[in-house]
């Protein structure tokens, strides 16, 4: 790592690096306005497939946070855009919200619980249990498992909710199939981001709070890896890992003069 490129493009995640249990980081209004000002590209990555990216761009922007619509890259926008590659107009059977099903419908897909090609799950507010178990009857009967992302849990005011890794668990248990996750921490994520805005593995940076997706998935994908203590990780934590990320700072603040 001593001998790469200066940093030209910027990845970040969100939760947990520029807003924290629905508040920006302190020092995050600053980082992004001055990405923006610096014209190097940069992306906001996500797992959360439930947001539209037009509906993330109104919840950042309420705190301050000025993050162009375009800028937004989520797990639904990374799941649509690699089915839309792999089978062209296909169709799919989907438990989530809009932030999928306006991807899917973006790319020409069609909406269905008749024979679909694939059972996409993503994540919902509301997992049903009559969904679920039609996701189930069509994976038996040959669709195939997609996965928006490897999340178990979420966060909310309240503590810890399931997420889409552990709805999967439950389908997978039943099936005997096992979910292809789009998602962090598989590097596809971060490729497809690298792809949206033309950038180069060995000059661009990922900024996470998590080791297990955001630095494995910047690791794995060839970039360089920031952790920041402002999410969920600590500096202890990190040596519990057998890999290490680029180097740890307190927060995004932290950042601001090496743009």
């Amino acid at each position: 790592m001593l001998d790469r490129k200066p940093v030209e493009s910027w990845l970040t995640d969100m939760d947990g690096v520029l807003v924290h249990e629905g508040q920006p980081v302190p020092g995050a209004p600053e980082f992004v306005k001055r990405l923006r000002t610096s014209g190097k590209p940069f992306l906001v990555l996500t797992n959360n497939s439930i947001y539209t990216p037009r509906d993330l761009q109104a919840r950042l922007s309420r705190m301050g946070l000025d993050v162009p619509e375009e800028a937004i890259w989520s797990s639904a926008l990374a799941t649509a855009q690699f089915l839309g590659e792999q089978r062209p107009g296909g169709t799919a059977y989907v438990i989530g919200e809009a932030g999928l099903t306006t991807a899917l419908h973006a790319v020409g897909y069609v909406l269905t619980d008749f024979a679909p090609d694939y059972v996409v799950l993503g994540e919902t507010r509301t997992y049903s249990f009559e969904a679920i178990t039609k996701a189930i009857r069509l994976i038996n009967d040959g669709a195939r498992f997609i996965c928006t992302n490897p999340d178990v849990t979420g966060p909310s005011v309240e503590g810890a909710l399931p997420a889409a890794g552990s709805v999967a668990a439950m389908i997978s248990k039943a099936t005997g199939i096992e979910p292809y996750f789009v998602g962090k921490p598989n590097p596809m994520m971060m490729r497809s981001a690298l792809n949206t805005i033309n950038a180069h593995s060995e000059s661009t940076a990922m900024i996470g709070d998590r080791m297990d997706t955001d630095i494995l998935c910047g690791l794995e994908a060839g970039l360089e890896t920031i952790l920041v203590l402002s999410g969920i990780s600590t500096r202890a934590e990190t040596e519990r890992y057998p890999y290490r990320p680029s180097r740890i700072v307190d927060s995004v603040a932290d950042l601001i003069d090496e743009i």
